[in-house]
């Protein structure tokens, strides 16, 4: 009777003990994520010159993503935060901190100016929290400002200009001259547009700055006029570039044997000077809304929740590195940012946007991009019915190469 009451009192205590320690397994599971709650921030300008490339669309375009997800993740909430960065690298940077400090944001998007870019990726960087590109373009986020906790979605200066000045060769242009945005952007893409155009065995016979924010370009477009190259190329982004190439045709610059361009355009700059200014400009893209049947489904589901506007590249950008964060942060089982990162890396990126592409060691998504033609008002069959795509380009021969980069983390 007393060995029987033991080996029940035994096996109650087993019990007992199994029943404790699979609870804190589950506690122990579930407490992998930070406050129960996956917080994420999106960061962009909201108000300024360059709201119509990202802004408000690219808050939107994260909250599509949280929801397709299911609004959870490894049975934890999924929280979006947004802040209005102004264009002002004290504005972000201050946001970033409070986020991490007050709000405990587990990772943040951001796409605007390239001032805030690089403090928030050290912020990151420091605090080994994700920081996803969607938006900001220099080529030093993946080379010599690099960082283990930064991803690259998109484009940046280095494949934008060198698919820029290669189309402008081909057609037989060889006499450059800039009318360059002066901030880091804009100085990133004239660097490196130089240093392929002689390459190329061309010349740039002249450049003039111009500050962000900028409505009177009369001057910079009769310089760049009288400097007799073939190839004005305006080197700035948003609202800039709209009254940019407005004004350069009213100058009917063209007319007179010199070819207008840019190297990076999102739709919405489209949208704004209207297919009479923008028709025949070359450019290229990762990303365009009618290019097949999943991105026409997605961008009808943001049309509707964006006033019937089109989505740009960046917003499709954000989204694709909002669902890619969340597949890594279920993958881990965890919010901790070193082990999502190296799901992400291990992760092939595939939404509606990309097809199995792979992030590289310093951060750049490898994806194809797209040169696509604007095309003339005839041309144009309905709404939004903007571009002439073209067969993609391989990421390979698009960015720049992993040895010439400088990241300081990757193995020589």
């Amino acid at each position: 009777m007393s060995i029987k009451a033991t080996s029940s009192f035994g096996l109650r205590a087993s019990m007992t003990a199994v029943a404790v320690m699979l609870a804190l397994g589950t506690v122990s599971a579930h407490a992998q994520i930070s406050d129960d709650v996956v917080r994420i921030g999106t960061m962009a300008d909201l108000s300024g010159p360059y709201s119509g490339n990202g802004g408000p669309g690219s808050v939107l375009a994260a909250r599509m993503a949280i929801e397709d997800f299911g609004g959870t993740v490894a049975g934890k909430k999924i929280e979006l935060l947004s802040v209005d960065d102004q264009n002002k690298p004290d504005v972000g940077l201050n946001a970033a901190r409070n986020w991490l400090d007050t709000d405990k944001v587990d990772a943040i998007v951001g796409g605007s100016a390239s001032s805030i870019a690089f403090g928030v990726q050290t912020l990151m960087k420091g605090r080994k929290k994700p920081y996803l590109i969607a938006g900001t373009v220099s080529a030093d986020l993946t080379g010599k400002a690099c960082s283990p906790m930064g991803v690259q979605f998109l484009v940046d200066t280095y494949s934008l200009p060198k698919a820029g000045v290669q189309l402008l060769i081909d057609k037989g242009i060889k006499d450059f001259f800039f009318i360059t945005v002066d901030y880091a952007f804009g100085a990133a893409l004239e660097t490196e547009a130089t240093r392929f155009i002689k390459a190329a065995g061309g010349k740039v016979v002249g450049s003039v700055k111009h500050p962000l924010g900028a409505t009177d370009f009369s001057s910079y477009l009769l310089q760049a006029k009288a400097s007799g190259a073939k190839a004005i190329v305006i080197l700035n982004a948003g609202q800039d570039l709209s009254n940019a190439l407005k004004q350069a045709a009213e100058f009917r610059i063209s007319r007179g044997g010199q070819a207008i361009s840019v190297f990076g355009m999102t739709i919405n700059s489209v949208s704004a000077m209207g297919l009479e200014t923008a028709a025949g400009l070359h450019i290229t893209v990762p990303f365009y809304w009618d290019q097949d049947e999943a991105t026409r489904a997605w961008s009808k589901r943001f049309m509707e929740r964006n006033n019937g506007v089109v989505p740009t590249y960046i917003h499709a950008g954000v989204y694709s590195a909002v669902t890619h964060y969340l597949k890594a942060v279920k993958a881990a089982n965890t919010d901790d940012g070193p082990a999502v990162m190296a799901k992400m890396k291990a992760m092939p990126v595939n939404d509606f946007m990309t097809k199995n592409a792979t992030i590289r060691e310093d951060g750049q998504v490898m994806r194809a991009v797209y040169p696509v033609q604007v095309k003339t008002p005839a041309e144009s069959k309905y709404k939004y019915d903007y571009y002439k795509i073209g067969a993609p380009i391989p990421a390979e021969q698009i960015f720049r190469p992993l040895s010439e980069g400088g990241c300081d983390f990757i193995k020589k």
